[in-house]
């Protein structure tokens, strides 16, 4: 079987991105960092402040932004529509399997955050894959709220 390419995958159209974020999702952003010098706690925070609810999947934190950080997806006890991924690439697949198992609808791959063979897998289950951006940046770009450090907490 021949290795998948960036080639085999494509980000949704841009009024998928703007359904995505345009209308109040429960979120939940993995790798969430309690420092808010961490772009995962700047891009958390300005989540909230869009009126998504945010869950903060972090083993590692106590409360982030107001919330109790969940230990992994499968600990979120209401369910998630968007799931936020602050993680290395080669993390990607078992956060994929995750997202699957609680019923995710879509999957954000931060900028800097690409698999293929994962993307495509989910995208075969059903989710909608949004990979290498950031919301931050199609904030700016699809809603004309102004630059996006205008945005950082």
């Amino acid at each position: 079987m021949a290795e998948r390419t960036d080639a085999d995958f494509r980000n949704p159209p841009d009024t998928v991105i703007r359904a995505i974020l345009g209308s109040p999702k429960t979120i939940a952003v993995v790798g969430c960092s309690p420092d808010p010098m961490r772009d995962s706690h700047r891009i958390a925070a300005l989540l909230q402040r869009r009126g998504h609810r945010v869950i903060p999947v972090n083993p590692a934190a106590g409360v982030i932004l107001g919330e109790r950080s969940q230990p992994s997806l499968a600990a979120v006890a209401e369910p998630i529509d968007v799931v936020d991924v602050f993680r290395r690439p080669d993390a990607v697949p078992e956060i994929v399997d995750e997202a699957i198992a609680v019923g995710a609808s879509v999957l954000w791959l931060q900028l800097g955050v690409v698999h293929v063979p994962a993307a495509l897998r989910a995208q075969h289950a059903g989710l909608t894959v949004v990979m290498d951006r950031c919301p931050a940046i199609e904030y700016a770009r699809l809603f004309d709220r102004g630059d996006v450090a205008s945005d950082r907490s």
